[in-house]
């Protein structure tokens, strides 16, 4: 009881002494009080400093690709020689080039419209019978109305330049001497978008499915011509270097290659070139970038969300109506109508018609113009939409790219980034686990599409989504300021980095880039949704339309008979008597 009756005083005289001490003025040092240390039972808080062994890669294969600053996607074309020239229409000799990345699609409107907008580019020229830059209807279609200064400009806003025509060559016929990019079968208008067949520019994935190159670039041949970095000679074949050629030191034209959607078909040979004046602009040359050596970027604060491609499978259903009622010329035009069945949906398949909705006395009716200068079948797919496959699945909510978070208030996905360490539950949605030295880590890796964030293409023998310089630290994903700030190569023009956030920031505010080709903006689940995918499965049947020939091709070598030179870089006839340019006689 003694000792019992000393503690108690003991604590009593402490008590004292703290309570007379609480009456001092208070000093910064009480914060100490809400310092003391963690629980035994509590996860530490601090991050780990322990270096982490690299993760070997195997590094860009053969058409490896990745998504881009611009929206687009780059595909690789791996190092090694090909022939140039074909012996025809150019001098055929061996060029070996250093691996490059380069834009799987042309440029398109909605692509060019994001740098307009923050201020790296100018408007293209609105030239007549070209797509309304403006209007989202072709937001898929490539940019025209650009000179080779905009085009450049464009390329240099997303770290690339316009490709040489070496690497053009390359990318369109691949290493096996095609004649056209999808190989030496003739050009038809289910292969490209030319000869008039559908009378203007088409969606730059159009032609997906029958036309892409070896290498799976798309419009390599028709829609567009594309404007080239190199000046052009004549005969600058003759003495190029063997290695990596770029074109003469200078020049009066610029080469343009590819050809247009008004292209005669003995004129589409991908070894066929021309040239341009590079202040010029035209309704069908557009362009595409190359990016020889990307370095990682920081991502962009918010993105669009978007619809991951999906299907809805029924095991039973009616099959709609589709029935061709009549096909006719009217002023030289070739048209053909369809009948369907109501609560149907359609979609043009291979040669793509252009194809309008009515309903006409109590019929629901499409009428559909053809290539006006050829008798061509074509092919429409109805679909019953109570039970066919769609493009779309119901109840599939939009989803955001790896290390981003849906807002569902505003439809963006903004910029979320980890910490790397393996939880108890494992690595979040849209990350992976590797080993990395024996410590287990998380890694970004591909979204519900298969893609990788941008700046990023997916290294099969690391299984994780890594940026092409090797980098295997770049934190991607995980919140790292200090090695973000360290690792990226900053942001495109009309963004700055935020280093609280670790992405890009508008500088306009919402600037960011819109949907990817092939996608297109749907309001009403704010999100891109996919608008390739081709209607098929039960419920759906195939209409077979046959258009007939209405009228003799366009002359379309007129628009150059205030240039000698243009009308021959253009494979026309220069009628020198008459001082105009005409299209050439065909062979027999």
């Amino acid at each position: 009881m003694k000792k019992a009756r000393y503690v108690m005083l003991a604590c009593i005289l402490m008590v004292t002494f703290i309570l007379s001490a609480c009456g001092a003025t208070p000093t910064p040092q009480l914060i100490v009080v809400t310092a003391t240390s963690a629980p035994a039972t509590e996860a530490p808080t601090a991050v780990p400093t322990a270096t982490l062994v690299p993760v070997a890669l195997s590094g860009p294969q053969n058409g490896s690709t990745m998504k881009w600053v611009d929206g687009s996607t780059l595909v690789y074309i791996p190092a090694g020689d090909f022939t140039m020239g074909d012996g025809v229409f150019a001098l055929s000799h061996n060029v070996t080039l250093d691996g490059y990345w380069i834009q799987k699609t042309k440029v398109t409107n909605r692509m060019y419209e994001q740098c307009v907008k923050v201020g790296a580019c100018t408007a293209p020229s609105q030239e007549l019978g070209g797509p309304v830059f403006s209007n989202p209807e072709f937001g898929n279609h490539p940019v025209v109305g650009v000179n080779w200064s905009q085009a450049q400009a464009y390329c240099a806003w997303t770290q690339g330049s316009l490709p040489t025509e070496a690497q053009w060559e390359k990318a369109a016929r691949g290493t096996n001497g095609n004649i056209y990019p999808w190989g030496s079968a003739a050009p038809t208008c289910g292969l490209l978008n030319f000869a008039n067949c559908y009378k203007s520019t088409s969606g730059v994935e159009a032609f997906a499915a029958n036309g892409a190159s070896p290498y799976g670039l798309l419009d390599m041949a028709g829609n567009t011509f594309e404007w080239i970095n190199d000046w052009y000679a004549e005969n600058y074949y003759a003495t190029s270097p063997l290695v990596n050629p770029t074109g003469p030191e200078s020049g009066q034209y610029r080469v343009v290659r590819g050809s247009s959607f008004e292209t005669d078909d003995q004129l589409i040979a991908s070894a066929i070139r021309r040239y341009n004046e590079p202040v010029d602009s035209e309704r069908d040359t557009g362009f595409r970038c190359v990016v020889a050596n990307p370095q990682p970027i920081a991502p962009y604060c918010q993105l669009s969300a978007f619809v991951p491609t999906s299907t809805n499978v029924s095991t039973s259903c009616e099959l709609p109506e589709g029935v061709v009622t009549n096909q006719y010329c009217a002023q030289g035009e070739t048209y053909a109508v369809v009948q369907l069945s109501f609560g149907s949906s359609w979609k043009v398949r291979g040669t793509r018609l252009i194809c309008t909705e009515a309903v006409n006395g109590g019929f629901r009716q499409l009428t559909c113009a053809g290539p006006e200068t050829i008798e061509s079948t074509n092919e429409i797919v109805v679909c019953n939409d109570s039970c066919s496959n769609s493009s779309i699945a119901e109840g599939v909510a939009p989803v955001c790219d790896s290390g981003y978070t849906l807002d569902p208030a505003t439809g963006m996905c903004n910029y979320t980034p980890i910490l790397a360490q393996v939880s108890i539950a494992g690595c979040p949605v849209g990350y992976s686990m590797v080993d990395r030295g024996g410590q287990q880590t998380c890694v970004i890796s591909k979204d519900a599409n298969g893609f990788c964030p941008a700046g990023l293409y997916f290294d099969e023998l690391a299984g994780m989504c890594a940026p092409p310089n090797g980098e295997t630290s770049a934190p991607y994903g995980f919140d790292n300021a200090p090695l973000a700030a360290q690792t990226y190569a900053g942001c495109a023009t009309g963004y700055t980095y935020n280093e609280g956030f670790q992405c890009c920031q508008a500088i306009t505010g919402g600037t960011y880039p819109g949907c990817a080709p092939g996608y297109t903006y749907d309001a009403d689940r704010k999100s891109c949704v996919p608008t390739g995918a081709e209607l098929s499965g039960e419920g759906c049947t195939t209409v077979r339309v046959t258009t007939i020939k209405c009228s003799e091709p366009v002359n379309t070598c007129a628009q150059y008979s205030n240039s000698e030179s243009r009308c021959v870089a253009n494979f026309c006839s220069w009628n020198e008597a008459a001082s105009k340019c005409e299209m050439r006689t065909p062979t027999p």
